[in-house]
């Protein structure tokens, strides 16, 4: 707001008096918006600033005593003026006592209502010059109040639960969703010790190390309890004071009963697949190699060509069915990772020679160069299988020769892999997707190259799981590159 034009927000469902407060006003220098409900007024505040408000009370979609309670909450600060007929007088006074600066009656007088709306704005304009004051200088008893405030709607706004604990593992604040997430009565009594909340040992702990200082202080502890039929994760935090002395602990519970849900069904699923599919599949392929060994009689060479054919079929799908358990135990976290020192250096030259004689079957050259690379934590088997998903992909999608170059170089804290061809690349609408499952780059020149879909998904997983981030670039008929960033191993 400038001194000489403050900006009025009219709320009324009547458009005449939009246009009589926006005549009125206008040729005074007031610069007025208008709005047909309260809902239009909350889209309006979220958009530009306001310095006075004229509401109506009854309204449709979203009346003025529904929109005066909002108002409260998150635009305190905005003097809100009450338009009322004579025969709602009682009910705009009960408007003012719950926030409301004061209240106009129609027909509007054009002395009193100019009047009351310079007083609103004075008011408007001395309430921010005095905040402007005071943020300059020193945080007064108002700021702090008013901070309390907007804390405490932001927190009840929030769909996780929030429990704040002092130093006495009491807790002081918390929101409804908490109360509803630990299935706890709103008669329950603060502060109050934090066992009168949740029965989580573990948690308790964990809040206990976090309160004695054992934790460092920008650390945040995640892990999952089980409140009566919910899951939750809980992730915990320090509450830190002006020295940046540990005063409390702040606890944001999420319900994930859904997801545990779901990853029952995966695992389910990953049992059926392993017992009633692999094995089968696995006896068959054993039959049919002893078959193509003579081992059962003499095969002339269409009979051993036949055998040959389905036993590549059935690789396929043990290929498919070895990858939809890779993912699926990646997903449900119950991959077996081994974080050891890893050369990854090693493990990228052993990848290069596996792929080269493939590779000069389709005049691809492959080069690699590595620069200050140290090792890396992480588990070797897991590593060997992004590289040589990767290297692959870049050999089989570059039909028609060329380069594939990767290089590895030591970032300080983080190893960058980069791995780059030349082959037909990804059009630009495919890109978000090449790291779903199942989904397979379209492109009639690679359309004798195999595979199940799921082997970018697999590496991404592995990179995530390992706390890296992998990422691509593509041009169409330029090539692709994926980029590689993970943690290094700490001097």
């Amino acid at each position: 707001m400038t001194d000489d034009k403050p900006d009025i927000l009219v709320v009324d469902d009547e458009k005449t008096i939009r246009d009589g407060c926006h005549r009125v006003l206008s040729t005074r220098g007031y610069t007025v918006t208008g709005a047909e409900n309260g809902q239009v007024a909350l889209d309006i505040l979220q958009k530009q600033p306001v310095d006075v408000i004229l509401l109506d009370l009854k309204m449709p979609v979203m009346d003025g005593e529904t929109l005066l309670e909002i108002l409260n909450e998150c635009y305190a600060d905005i003097p809100v003026i009450i338009i009322t007929g004579h025969g709602t007088v009682d009910t705009a006074v009960m408007c003012m006592k719950k926030g409301a600066y004061d209240f106009i009656t129609k027909p509007f007088q054009i002395d009193p209502f100019l009047l009351t709306i310079a007083r609103a704005a004075e008011k408007r304009r001395l309430e921010q010059q005095a905040r402007r004051f005071q943020e300059e200088n020193s945080r007064n008893l108002y700021d702090l109040s008013l901070e309390k405030s907007r804390l405490r709607t932001i927190i009840n706004c929030l769909a996780n639960g929030v429990m704040v604990t002092n130093r006495n593992l009491e807790v002081v604040l918390h929101n409804p969703a908490l109360m509803r997430l630990l299935e706890l009565g709103p008669d329950t009594a603060f502060p109050a010790s934090v066992k009168a909340f949740l029965q989580d040992e573990a948690l308790i702990g964990t809040l206990k190390k976090i309160q004695s200082g054992e934790s460092a202080p920008d650390a945040t502890i995640a892990q999952e309890i089980q409140a009566g039929r919910r899951f939750l994760r809980a992730i915990s935090a320090p509450a830190l004071g002006p020295e940046d002395g540990v005063v409390g602990t702040v606890t944001v519970l999420e319900d994930i009963t859904p997801f545990k849900q779901l990853d029952a069904m995966k695992t389910d699923f990953v049992h059926m697949v392993a017992h009633e599919l692999r094995s089968p599949l696995v006896s068959i392929r054993q039959q049919q190699s002893v078959m193509l060994e003579g081992l059962a009689g003499p095969l002339d060479p269409k009979q051993k060509d036949f055998i040959a054919r389905g036993m590549k079929k059935i690789d396929g799908l043990l290929d498919l069915i070895n990858d939809l358990l890779d993912i699926a135990k990646i997903e449900s976290a119950h991959s077996t990772q081994t974080r050891v020192p890893t050369d990854l250096q090693k493990i990228i030259e052993e990848t290069v020679a596996l792929m080269e004689p493939r590779a000069r079957e389709q005049g691809v050259t492959v080069r690699f160069t590595a620069r200050n690379l140290g090792p890396i934590p992480a588990d070797p088997k897991h590593m060997d299988e992004v590289m040589t998903n990767l290297i692959s992909n870049a050999i089989n999608y570059s039909p028609d020769g060329g380069e594939v170059t990767i290089s590895a170089e030591g970032q300080g804290e983080y190893v960058e892999i980069e791995i780059r061809d030349r082959g037909i690349g990804i059009a630009p609408e495919e890109l978000p997707k090449i790291f779903d499952k199942f989904y397979r780059v379209k492109n009639p020149r690679t359309r004798q190259v195999m595979g199940t879909g799921l082997g970018l998904a697999i590496v991404k997983g592995v990179i995530e799981a390992h706390h890296g981030s992998i990422d691509v670039e593509s041009v169409p008929d330029g090539g692709t590159t994926f980029r590689i960033l993970l943690p290094a191993l700490a001097p």
